[in-house]
């Protein structure tokens, strides 16, 4: 028996070696030896055989024991601190449960226990929490916090602690220095600027220029961050918000839909707007809010509704109620990929969350429960990087922002505290009694149709603000019956509100716009224009107009329509700061013959200018002093250059003729005056002298192609000027007026008149205004006004009528020109803008203009035009340069020959000495005898000098003789 025992007792000792041996097993080694034992008398063994059992059952004791010291699981506290209550609670609640279990069941030596604590929203109870869970639960980690009050105050309690705290939540604006202020924090969740940056992008993508904010506020005003990321977003790409709904927690409220329904009543009274961003919100308050909007009529055609990510994450999870109200709603929502891992977790996650909470209507885990998983799958990553060694915090804390890993809720790395990856968010629409899913919203790309765009197989629209416009690609729902068409964002008019428009009563110039005595719609230029356009629209506007006594900047600050939208619950601020700027909004409209202006531009918002504008001077004609007239057809430069051209031409007539022809021979005196005869006489044609060189016909027929193009413009601009220009205006400048103190005239608008002091440095006595066409004739036949200063519409309107008795200078001041007003982000002027510049393209403006200015009938054939500019010498440049060279070229073959013939005379003659006893005479004296003429000329006979080789090639003849000029006359 004994060598069994010890067999046994050897297989136990081998046995309770292994960390897992199962205490089942044990019996059954130990049954199977005692077979194989022989058979001993019972009697003989048996209080052996009971020693030996109680002997066995304390080693075996002692061996769990031994084992379980042996091979002890270290056990990590983890502290969750959630809100049990609310949907994305039991959400986080459920996954991290699911995680725990999954890593217990694999690890050998490591577990989990996680400790949940409820703060129900109060920041300051999840402070305490959080010190409850680190001194009796002794956790070494803190999960949760799904706001960033609740975040802030936990992690300044693990900073005193050293624990690591991660945070689902994060500030819209990250504090200065939150690394260094909070190093224990860790924070599951980016800033809100991608989420502003794609919510401005969905408004600019559809033009719309005035939003709505609503929210929840939480006491805390945590969403003051978010709200100052969309108003930046939203200025950059030319929108703003122009209202704030803020409503009180929904737990400070009586009765909530009351004071939802009339909050929403002043929102409709206060503002045209129509595109409501709902940036924060519990689900019930989600409820009301929709609920009452929808009996407003605040959910309807033309409404936009914009919910962010808080809200569109337990939008699966609502009733069918409030998606009946929500029909039509936009969502912004944060995209994870349905991978294997992520359908593996769901299955898991549906089936513990429906036996949990059966009173939830859906079992999809949202984006709440992904990061849960994925922050306990933070942990046990790091546990697995430091082994069972994580008794040091700081260690602990680097092993879990060293972190990199695609979990379900995406990328996880971390920068600074914070997921370094922006999150790609999905564009949701609420159809039906789901959420169906149209565009990605890509980080540094915009809108995109698929989620590969860096792979060739889609394209990005509206990135970084871009101004391109053209909405989602995919066919959006929108509330209401739109036809096909996007909503406007505004409060269109119907024919129970219809839009009020302002006209100006009185105008100098009525054919702009008038109403007539009797009747209550205004006739004009302007309401034709306004008719034309509305017909092109896509839908109605059915107007009704207001006449308006006053100045057009009074017009316009009734129709601005801008408001102090710091708005809050609040009965005293809202009497305090919002009522009397209310008064200021009393139109939606204003059309006439109104001058854009940059001041102007601030109030409203104008369309494109139908007309040009700029200011232009009226002055009277008055008879011209037409003494000196005969000198205006040139220019002072003309008559310059053509005076300089008349002496050359004569030079060089002379130069070639004087020698040859008798006629230019004399005393100097006469040479000259015969060459100045003869080239005057030549601009009439009489010229009678003969020509002996072919040099100078050669000249003489150019000076006379010369001489008829500017005798021929000369009188063609003479008589324009005497039968045209018979008239002139009485000043010309500004200037002058002012130097002389005159009194001018404007049309009876402040606009004009301080222009004409501020800009142009009128005196303010000098000035007169007046309201009507007449006054302004009436005034100058007074002479009461040296000029009139009008816009450049009315100038060409008063010249039709006024032609003959008037005239206006050039506008040197340009405008804006004329433009109708709307209120600020209002979508009219967008559309009446482009509707004007098709009008325009198509002729269709020009029409209106010849039907409602057309010309008197005196002025309709008459030129109104009366500036005859003298010619210049631009006109002439051409002529003058062909003859200047035809001339030159003459005189210079001329002078060549000349000296040329010159050369052999001067060699012949080089021998032979003249009666002083000089030899031959020198080239100079020889041209110097050639300029001289007294009464006798000596004609060579034979050409042996520079004479006798002028006298050959002119004459023919070789044979000296001495011959008298008359003789010479007398012979010819």
């Amino acid at each position: 028996m004994y060598p069994c025992i010890i067999r046994i007792l050897k297989t136990f000792k081998t046995k309770t070696s292994y960390n897992r041996m199962k205490r089942a097993s044990l019996f059954t080694k130990f049954n199977s030896q005692l077979r194989t034992c022989p058979l001993i008398p019972v009697n003989k063994v048996l209080k052996p055989c009971f020693l030996l059992s109680v002997l066995i059952t304390f080693l075996l004791i002692l061996s769990d024991g031994v084992e379980a010291a042996a091979g002890t699981n270290k056990v990590t506290n983890i502290g969750a601190i959630i809100d049990g209550n609310s949907r994305s609670g039991k959400e986080a609640k459920t996954a991290m449960e699911i995680a725990i279990q999954n890593f217990n069941n694999i690890s050998r030596n490591h577990k989990l226990s996680l400790h949940f604590k409820h703060p129900k929203g109060d920041p300051l109870q999840a402070a305490y929490a959080a010190e409850e869970l680190i001194k009796e639960k002794k956790v070494e980690v803190i999960i949760g916090m799904d706001t960033w009050e609740e975040a802030a105050l936990v992690a300044n309690i693990g900073n005193q602690s050293q624990v690591p705290i991660l945070s689902f939540a994060a500030p819209a604006i990250n504090p200065i220095l939150t690394s260094l202020r909070w190093p224990f924090l860790i924070r599951m969740a980016s800033d809100g600027s991608e989420q502003m940056r794609c919510i401005a992008a969905l408004v600019r993508s559809y033009n719309w220029r005035r939003v709505v904010v609503i929210y929840e506020d939480d006491v805390l005003g945590s969403e003051s961050g978010s709200l100052a990321l969309l108003t930046k977003a939203l200025q950059e790409v030319g929108s703003e918000i122009e209202y704030r709904l803020v409503l009180p927690p929904l737990s400070f409220l009586t009765d909530p839909k009351d004071v939802v329904q009339d909050e929403l009543m002043k929102l409709q009274h206060r503002t045209k707007a129509r595109v409501f961003i709902v940036l924060q919100s519990s689900l019930p308050m989600l409820t009301c809010i929709f609920g009452e909007a929808k009996k407003a009529g605040l959910v309807g055609n033309d409404t936009v509704w914009i919910v962010a990510n808080s809200i569109t994450s337990f939008l699966d999870s609502v009733d069918n109620p409030v998606f009946s109200s929500m029909e039509g709603t936009l969502g912004i929502k944060t995209y994870y990929s349905s991978s294997s891992s992520y359908k593996r977790f769901e299955a898991l996650f549906q089936k513990s969350f429906r036996s949990e909470y059966l009173n939830e209507n859906d079992f999809q885990p949202g984006i709440q429960a992904l990061r849960a998983y994925d922050s306990i799958g933070i942990i046990t990553r790091a546990i697995e990087k430091l082994g069972s060694n994580i008794t040091s915090p700081k260690r602990f804390l680097n092993s879990v922002l060293e972190s990199d890993f695609s979990g379900l809720s995406g990328r996880i790395r971390f920068k600074d505290g914070m997921l370094s990856d922006a999150p790609t968010l999905r564009i949701v629409n609420v159809v039906g009694k789901k959420c169906k899913e149209l565009d990605f919203w890509l980080p540094n790309c915009g809108f995109s149709d698929t989620l590969y765009v860096e792979q060739g197989k889609g394209r990005c629209r509206n990135s970084d603000g871009d101004k391109t416009s053209g909405g989602l690609s995919g066919p959006v729902i929108w509330p209401g019956d739109l036809n096909g068409r996007d909503p406007k964002g505004w409060a269109m008019p119907t024919e129970e509100n219809p839009l009020r428009i302002i006209v100006p009563r009185r105008t100098s110039f009525d054919k702009f716009v008038t109403f007539r005595i009797g009747e209550q719609r205004p006739v004009g230029f302007c309401v034709d224009l306004f008719d034309e356009v509305v017909k092109r629209l896509n839908y109605s506007i059915p107007p009704v107009f207001f006449e308006f006594d006053g100045q057009y900047g009074d017009m316009i600050q009734g129709v601005y329509n801008k408001l102090f939208f710091q708005h809050y619950f609040c009965t005293e601020c809202h009497c305090l700061t919002v009522l009397p700027l209310v008064n200021r909004k009393t139109y939606d409209a204003a059309i006439g013959d109104i001058t854009i202006l940059a001041e102007r531009t601030e109030y409203v918002e104008f369309t494109q200018p139908y007309a040009e504008s700029g200011l232009s001077m009226i002055v009277p004609l008055e008879t011209e002093d037409t003494s000196w007239i005969f000198l205006k057809p040139f220019n002072l430069k003309m008559w310059m250059v053509s005076g300089a051209l008349f002496i050359y031409t004569m030079l060089i007539i002379w130069f070639l003729e004087h020698q040859a022809s008798p006629e230019f021979r004399g005393p100097r005196k006469d040479q000259f005056g015969t060459a100045l005869w003869f080239t005057f006489s030549s601009v009439f044609f009489a010229q009678r002298e003969r020509l002996y060189s072919n040099f100078t016909r050669v000249v003489v027929v150019a000076w006379l192609c010369v001489v008829f193009i500017l005798t021929s413009s000369y009188t063609a601009s003479l008589t324009s000027m005497l039968t045209v220009q018979r008239m002139k205006p009485n000043f010309s400048e500004f200037e002058k007026l002012k130097k002389d103190k005159l009194n001018v005239g404007c049309d009876d608008d402040s606009f004009v008149q301080k222009y004409l002091e501020d800009v142009l440095g009128f005196d303010h006595d000098k000035i007169k205004v007046f309201n009507l066409e007449n006054d302004y004739t009436t005034e100058f036949e007074r002479n009461s006004i040296a000029a009139a200063f009008l816009e450049l519409p009315y100038e060409r309107l008063f010249l039709n009528q006024h032609c003959k008795s008037y005239t206006s200078t050039k506008p040197a001041y340009r405008f804006g020109g004329f433009g109708f007003a709307f209120q600020k982000g209002s979508p009219f002027a967008a559309d009446f803008s482009r509707e004007i510049l098709c009008l325009s393209e198509d002729g269709n403006i020009t029409l209106l203009e010849q039907k409602w200015f057309a010309p008197s009938p005196e002025c309709s054939t008459s030129a109104t035009n009366n500036n005859v500019e003298s010619l210049s010498l631009r006109s002439f440049k051409g002529i003058y340069i062909v003859f200047a060279a035809i001339s030159t070229i003459c005189f210079l073959l001329f002078l060549f020959r000349l000296l040329r013939n010159s050369r052999p005379h001067q060699e012949a003659d080089g021998g032979h000495l003249t009666p002083g006893g000089n030899s031959g005479s020198s080239s100079g004296d020889r041209i110097t005898e050639y300029f001289y003429n007294g009464e006798k000329t000596r004609v060579p006979r034979r050409a042996s000098t520079f004479a006798q080789a002028l006298d050959k090639d002119e004459w023919g003849s070789t044979k000296w003789e001495y011959v008298s000029n008359s003789e010479i006359l007398e012979n010819n």
